[in-house]
């Protein structure tokens, strides 16, 4: 067994061997010129492995044959090598390629565009389709349709000095609007604030986070725009200060950061925490992992919850038939239990 000063964050599974490679790059380096950081090493690609059906899926009907691009939220990732797995097995003719965009990372929007470009079959969301998203695909002659696979839970990442039993929705606001600046304002250390957030010109949970939870039109000058979960959470840790938030799986199981309760808009002194039970830390988090609380992500309780989609090429034609064949399978028995055992909270 690693000894925990050995463990790292490792990086989220993608499915690009360039971006694989230049992020354990980056993670080497720090292994060998950065702090030791003690991450619970039960990263997402560990995850993935330990993700596999319980059985056959029931039948799926018209599952066209051939191979098939799909793209688009990282948010995704934690299921993809489970149900890919099940595809395998249960749909071997059907064959998806996860495809990167050109340019940029993968991202809700990029794989939108792409999708409208007509480089994808179909795409994974973690927001809502835009009025002007369903618009373009009408002028290109087809229509979009979101279905929904999951529910998911954005967990709110600080560093563990922070000693606060939570931070309400309002507080949120005004942290990623510049209007706080110092932890001491909120109760806490007297430590500045490091409010760190993706670029919601390209990632769907930042553009979530800042249109529906945050009802802003832009985050403040305060915020550092970065571009992936796994260097971040690192910088969290690093700064005395540090927020982010991400998918609540990407964030709850990790040992060094701590996930802060959030209290609704209505309630803002119930804080609700994004997993189960006390948070453990050091050795008891290596041992045993904190997991998501699904609870209230399932009852809508946590205020910071949205629905993961496949967006489907609506055109009569076998990019339909390849996003309605995936959505189907998610939506099986199986293919929600793999949603499960993911972090995510099923819909069926």
């Amino acid at each position: 067994m690693q000894k925990p000063q050995d463990r790292f964050l490792y990086v989220i599974f993608l499915v690009s061997a360039g971006i694989l490679a230049a992020m354990i790059g980056s993670a080497l380096w720090n292994s060998q010129n950065g702090p030791k950081l003690t991450l619970n090493n039960r990263d997402t690609n560990a995850q993935n492995e330990a993700i596999v059906s319980s059985g056959s899926s029931e039948p799926i009907q018209n599952t066209p044959t051939g191979v098939f691009n799909y793209g688009g939220s990282t948010t995704w990732i934690p299921i993809h090598a489970g149900v890919s797995a099940m595809i395998t097995n249960d749909f071997p003719d059907f064959e998806l390629r996860y495809t990167l965009p050109a340019n940029g990372l993968p991202s809700s929007s990029t794989g939108l565009k792409m999708l409208l470009g007509g480089e994808l079959s179909f795409a994974e969301s973690s927001r809502p389709l835009k009025l002007e998203e369903y618009d373009e695909a009408k002028q290109r002659g087809f229509d979009l349709e979101q279905v929904t696979i999951a529910i998911d839970g954005i967990a709110v990442a600080v560093n563990p000095g922070i000693k606060l039993p939570g931070l309400s929705v309002q507080q949120l606001q005004a942290i990623y609007a510049g209007q706080v600046n110092n932890w001491s304002e909120l109760g806490g250390p007297d430590i500045p604030i490091k409010a760190y957030s993706k670029d919601p010109e390209t990632s769907g949970t930042a553009e979530y986070f800042l249109k529906s939870l945050l009802d802003a039109d832009a985050y403040g000058s305060n915020v550092e725009f970065v571009q992936e979960t796994t260097s971040t959470l690192k910088k969290v840790i690093r700064d005395p200060g540090g927020i982010f938030y991400a998918s609540a799986p990407e964030v709850v199981d990790q040992c060094s950061i701590y996930a802060m309760p959030i209290a609704p808009l209505s309630q803002p002194n119930n804080f609700i925490p994004a997993y189960q039970s006390s948070w453990r830390t050091g050795d008891d988090c290596l041992a045993e992992s904190n997991t998501v609380n699904k609870a209230v992500f399932r009852d809508g309780s946590y205020p910071l919850t949205r629905q993961l989609f496949v967006v489907v090429k609506v055109d009569s034609d076998r990019d339909e038939a390849a996003g309605r064949a995936y959505s189907d399978i998610l939506l099986s028995p199986d293919g929600q239990e793999l949603v499960q055992q993911a972090g995510f909270v099923s819909v069926r």
